[in-house]
C-alpha cells in the first residue's frame, strides 16, 4: 500500500499541467493520467464546453486530453479554451462567454481542478495539507498584473480546501535538478513555458546540507513558446487571413488596422473571438475590404473554431524544425489552405528579436544575484521551448556547452514542487504577495 503523501507540487501551465506527490522518504512521483491512447503525466491545460441538457446546468464540461478529444470530435457544437492561464494577470479579460453563462477565470480554474482530479485515477483524492503550486516570475500579457493574477490564483486554488504556497516555476526545476547532484554549484535554471520564460539563480549545497538550496535571483519575460508560435502564424498563415491588406474607408483606401488580428497571438484570446460582436465587426469589414475572401478565411478560422487544429500545425512545424533543417507546413480545414516549405534558418530569423530579449533577462537575472556569467557552474534548461536549437544555442554562446544540462523538460518543475512542500522553512522559498520584482 502506498504510504500517504506529504505534499503536492502543481505545475500549472500554459500549455501542459503536471502534478507530484512528494512522499514520506523525501522522494516525489508523478502523478499520471490515464488518456485514451497516452497514459502519461502531461495534462493539456484545455477546457471543451457543450450543451447537455442531461447535466445539472445543461452544459457538461471536460478538460486535458479528454477536453481536446470532445473537441475534435464535435467541433461546431463546442467551445473549446486553451491556455486560459495566459490571461490571469489581465485587466481586460473579466469573464469567458460559454453558451449563456459568463465564467470568470477563478471559475474556469474550478472546472480545470476538478477534471485534473477526476482523472487521476483516485490519486488525488485525499490531498495532502501541503500544496506548492508555481507562479512564473513574471506573468503573461502586454501590462501584466501580478496582483490581479495572484488574486485570481488565491480564488481559483481555494478549490482544493487546502493552504496553498507559491514558488517560482524556475525554482522548482532547479530543487528538481539538485537532487541529481552531490556536490555544491550554482547553478542557473531557465524555464520556457508556454506564455513565459523565467530565470532563477540558486546556489546549491553539498547533499545533507541542512539547507540545501538558497535562492538568489530572479527574473522573467512574458516570452516564450506561444510567442515563437504567433511569428509562424504571422509569416504563414495571417497574410493569407488579410494582414497587410486594405479595406475602404470614407472613400479612402486604408491599411486593415493590425488590431484585428491581434488575438491570433495566443490560443486563448482566438478562443474568444468566437462571439457576436467580433463577428459581425468581421463581417463589416469584409464588406469594405479590398480582398474580401482574405477576410472571409478569417471569419472562417473563427467560426469554425479551427484555432486548435491550426496551432497544432504551427507546433508539429516548430518541433519538426528542433529536430531537422527545413519542415514542410500544411494547413486545409474549411476553406483554409496554407502550404509552406520553412528552413530552421527562417525560423530563427523569425525569433531573432525575442531571442535578444531573453537574453536581456538572463543578465537581469545575474545582476539580481550579483554574480557574472563565469560564476554559473550548471545552466538546466527545462520546458519544451528549451529543446529549440535556437534558444539552446542562446546559452551555448554565453555559458559554453559543457555547462549545459538538460532532462525531465516538461515534468521537473512539478517534481520540485513536491519536493520543495517537504521542506521545514517552506516560507524561504514562496513568493509573496507583495512580490512586486518581476520584469519585463
Amino acid at each position: 500500500m502506498t504510504p500517504p503523501a506529504r505534499s503536492l507540487g502543481i505545475d500549472f501551465g500554459t500549455t501542459n499541467s503536471v502534478v507530484a506527490l512528494g512522499g514520506a522518504h523525501g522522494e516525489a512521483r508523478m502523478v499520471d493520467y490515464p488518456a485514451p491512447g497516452n497514459t502519461g503525466a502531461i495534462f493539456r491545460s484545455a477546457l471543451c464546453f457543450w450543451e447537455d441538457h442531461g447535466v445539472p446546468g445543461g452544459v457538461a464540461r471536460e478538460a486535458g486530453p479528454w477536453a481536446i478529444a470532445e473537441f475534435l470530435e464535435f467541433p461546431q457544437g463546442s467551445r473549446f479554451l486553451q491556455s486560459f492561464k495566459s490571461v490571469a494577470a489581465s485587466k481586460a479579460f473579466e469573464h469567458a462567454t460559454i453558451f449563456d453563462k459568463r465564467l470568470r477565470f477563478e471559475e474556469l480554474g474550478h472546472v480545470f481542478l476538478d477534471r485534473l482530479r477526476a482523472h487521476a485515477a483516485g490519486a488525488l483524492m485525499d490531498l495532502p495539507a501541503r500544496i506548492i503550486v508555481g507562479r512564473p516570475v513574471r506573468y503573461a500579457g502586454r501590462r501584466p498584473d501580478s496582483a490581479l493574477a495572484r488574486q485570481r490564483y488565491d480564488l481559483m486554488f481555494a478549490a482544493l480546501g487546502r493552504e496553498v504556497h507559491y514558488v517560482y516555476e524556475p525554482l522548482g526545476a532547479a530543487f528538481s535538478f539538485a537532487s541529481r547532484l552531490t556536490d555544491p554549484v550554482t547553478l542557473l535554471v531557465a524555464d520556457f513555458g508556454g506564455g513565459t520564460s523565467d530565470f532563477s539563480v540558486v546556489r546549491i549545497e553539498a547533499a545533507g546540507t541542512a539547507q540545501r538550496c538558497t535562492p538568489l535571483g530572479s527574473a522573467g519575460i512574458g516570452i516564450a513558446g506561444d510567442r515563437f508560435d504567433y511569428r509562424i502564424m504571422d509569416k504563414l498563415v495571417l497574410p493569407m487571413l488579410g494582414k497587410g491588406g486594405t479595406y475602404a474607408s470614407l472613400g479612402k483606401k486604408l491599411e486593415i488596422p493590425a488590431g484585428h488580428f491581434a488575438d491570433f497571438g495566443d490560443w486563448a484570446r482566438l478562443a474568444l473571438m468566437h462571439n457576436r460582436r467580433t463577428l459581425a465587426e468581421l463581417n463589416k469589414l469584409k464588406r469594405a475590404a479590398s480582398d474580401p475572401a482574405a477576410i472571409g478565411r478569417m471569419i472562417a478560422v473563427v467560426e469554425n473554431e479551427l484555432g486548435y487544429p491550426l496551432y497544432d500545425a504551427v507546433g508539429q512545424l516548430k518541433r519538426t524544425l528542433s529536430t531537422e533543417d527545413r519542415a514542410h507546413f500544411h494547413f486545409d480545414s474549411a476553406g483554409v489552405q496554407v502550404e509552406a516549405d520553412v528552413s530552421r534558418a527562417d525560423f530563427e530569423s523569425w525569433i531573432a528579436p525575442d531571442l535578444a530579449r531573453i537574453g536581456a533577462t538572463v543578465d537581469v537575472a545575474l545582476d539580481r544575484a550579483r554574480i557574472g556569467a563565469d560564476a554559473i557552474d550548471h545552466v538546466f534548461l527545462t520546458g519544451g521551448s528549451s529543446l529549440i536549437p535556437a534558444v539552446r544555442g542562446l546559452f551555448e554562446e554565453r555559458f559554453s556547452a559543457s555547462r549545459i544540462a538538460g532532462g525531465n523538460e516538461l515534468t521537473s518543475i512539478a517534481h520540485g514542487l513536491a519536493l520543495i512542500g517537504q521542506e521545514a522553512r517552506i516560507a524561504e522559498w514562496t513568493a509573496s504577495s507583495e512580490d512586486e520584482t518581476e520584469q519585463g
